[in-house]
């Protein structure tokens, strides 16, 4: 089967043409694609197929997702669905570019969030409306060698924002955080996260389903959220991650996330 490979700051995904819907993409196959030793490698699977032929009755609140031609089925690495991931909508934009199957510099992406508008910017940058960010609280979670505290928030997948004092990269992310299970009964992305200076932050992210990434664009917006002073309806974040930088802009009607993605190769897979 054909592939291709491609990353946003690092956030990498093997990309899976499957136009028609006919791929059966199981937990095993998704975790031997993802393998970085055994398989070709990802923080996850980003399966292009016509909506149309997505084969699964969408949720009530993702139903805008029909009006996209194309739909990403994400997939983390250990094979597990996740709702949505703000990286791979922009790498899997590209990918439509760079295949031809749009020819416009804006259009929409189908998720199990929703559609998803995406903006080709003139500097070849990606930007995507993530829509509303759903402020859900205060939780925590224990690290392996502290416990951290932040903001419960929806980006269409679960986050917990964590601000910290000192350096993030201070912070142990080798272990999975443990989190309350009755505020995040489906797993959460834990974020920690600090600003360097104003409109600056340094985030890392522990990824459910995928361990430590290079970045996260759920978990970028997340942050940003968190950061953002109640009743201030307009701001905009420089977000660092370990890959790369992006730009968060804020305002009374949701979040958009602009940064870069790169389609870095092409070939052929045995492994399914």
């Amino acid at each position: 089967m054909r592939f291709a490979k491609g990353h946003g700051t690092e956030n990498d995904f093997v990309i899976l043409p499957d136009p028609e819907g006919e791929l059966e993409l199981t937990e095993e196959i998704v975790r031997r694609l993802c393998d970085r030793r055994a398989g070709i490698g990802g923080d996850g699977i980003l399966r292009v197929v016509r909506t149309a032929r997505l084969g699964e009755t969408l949720a009530p609140a993702a139903r805008t997702a029909e009006r996209a031609e194309w739909f990403m089925d994400y997939r983390n690495s250990d094979g597990s669905i996740a709702e949505m991931c703000g990286n791979g909508v922009r790498v899997f934009a590209r990918y439509l570019l760079h295949a031809g199957l749009v020819d416009s510099d804006r259009f929409e992406v189908g998720t199990r969030d929703g559609a998803k508008e995406v903006v080709i910017e003139p500097n070849g940058d990606i930007t995507i409306d993530m829509g509303r960010v759903e402020m859900q609280g205060t939780s925590s979670a224990k690290l392996a060698r502290q416990v951290v505290h932040g903001a419960q928030i929806s980006v269409g997948n679960p986050h917990l924002a964590c601000e910290v004092e000192g350096p993030v990269a201070d912070v142990d992310l080798t272990r999975a955080p443990e989190l309350d299970t009755e505020a995040f009964p489906q797993g959460a992305n834990v974020e920690v996260y600090r600003e360097v200076e104003p409109g600056v932050l340094d985030m890392r992210v522990y990824e459910r389903g995928s361990g430590e990434t290079r970045s996260c664009g759920t978990g970028i917006v997340a942050v940003a959220a968190a950061a953002t002073a109640e009743g201030d309806n307009e701001k905009v974040w420089k977000v660092r991650v370990l890959g790369g930088e992006c730009t968060v802009y804020m305002d009374a009607s949701g979040a958009r996330l602009s940064g870069p993605a790169v389609i870095v190769a092409e070939g052929e897979t045995f492994l399914i």
